[in-house]
């Protein structure tokens, strides 16, 4: 299916791994050139030489730390225009509420929330004027199935789903859509080092990590291209009504209620 992304410009952030990376790789092999953006500049580099190997398309990268004042004008100034922004940096830390202090739920806020936020209100005034742009959210399935040992991000998730939905509700009146994506889990770095972890402390052995998979769908977690087969979709022509919206990829757990 062609999803006529030919030359456009997308920028992502938290792009250097996971998820985020496994977007500007699937925006990449659509034809898009692809600003790439993540606090890490040799994580940065290998993802471009990973990327221009493959695909004949330019690729930019900027490192700097998205949960900063003013790194959204920032961003945005060194990117300049693009056709769709995908905002994915930052993960907000586990704990109840009692052992997520207030230093610790302001910063993660900071990257995932207010960056969200404000690098949306950086490029959605832009898009507007020239009549066409997508902004793709990826959030995060807890905040459709909020759990007290996960508060701040189900909070902020939450936060997010509806700062989505209520742009999006009349963006396309403007050209312009809004819309996310709400992964479960995900096999990138992050969960297997928790699942390792708690395999390590449960069990003495940390190879036994993908044991805690086996109640999940299929007996694993999403694949990040799986999560950016979905993104790039809903960010095509392909999807041109679609706004408003979040879609779960989370084979059904949500829906199960066993998140």
């Amino acid at each position: 299916m062609d999803l006529n992304l030919t030359g456009k410009t997308v920028l992502i952030t938290g792009a250097s791994k996971g998820i985020g990376l496994a977007c500007a790789k699937a925006f990449a092999a659509e034809g898009c050139d692809v600003h790439l953006a993540a606090r890490t500049a040799g994580d940065l580099e290998q993802a471009r030489a990973v990327i221009t190997q493959a695909h004949d398309v330019a690729v930019s990268i900027h490192a700097m730390d998205l949960s900063a004042r003013g790194s959204a004008t920032a961003l945005a100034e060194a990117a300049g225009p693009v056709d769709i922004l995908v905002n994915n940096a930052g993960a907000i830390p586990g704990g109840d509420i009692a052992s997520v202090d207030e230093a610790r739920w302001r910063e993660a806020w900071d990257l995932k929330v207010f960056g969200y936020i404000n690098l949306t209100r950086e490029y959605y005034g832009a898009m507007k004027a020239r009549g066409h742009g997508v902004i793709v959210n990826v959030i995060g399935l807890a905040g459709e199935s909020p759990s007290p040992g996960y508060i701040a991000g189900s909070a902020g998730n939450a936060s997010l789903m509806a700062f989505t939905r209520a742009l999006g509700s009349t963006s396309l009146h403007e050209g312009v859509r809004v819309l996310a994506v709400n992964p479960g889990p995900v096999e990138t770095d992050r969960i297997v080092t928790i699942l390792k972890a708690r395999a390590r402390d449960e069990k003495g052995d940390e190879s036994s990590w993908r044991d805690y998979m086996q109640a999940w769908p299929m007996g694993r977690a999403a694949r990040p291209e799986e999560c950016a087969d979905l993104v790039t979709f809903v960010a095509s022509e392909r999807a041109s009504y679609i706004s408003g919206v979040v879609y779960a990829i989370d084979g059904g757990l949500g829906a199960a209620g066993r998140m």
